[in-house]
């Protein structure tokens, strides 16, 4: 058993925050910034290809004869 609960635990800091202040980065950083929301973007996407795909064959089991 844990001494501490989970939600005690740091949580690990986001590399981007949407909305926040980008005067204060280098190029570089913002380069960093974009190549992870590109990857979460495409993460999303395939998410949804998958869930829609599931959907679709779950709609088609329970379709009611024509």
């Amino acid at each position: 058993m844990s001494l501490f609960s989970d939600d005690d635990r740091p949580k690990p800091k986001s590399v981007h925050e949407i909305g926040q202040d980008l005067s204060m980065l280098s190029l570089a950083e913002i380069d960093l910034r974009v190549a992870a929301l590109q990857a979460e973007i495409e993460r999303l996407a395939e998410a949804r290809l998958k869930k829609a795909a599931s959907r679709s064959a779950a709609d088609s089991f329970f379709r009611k004869p024509d």
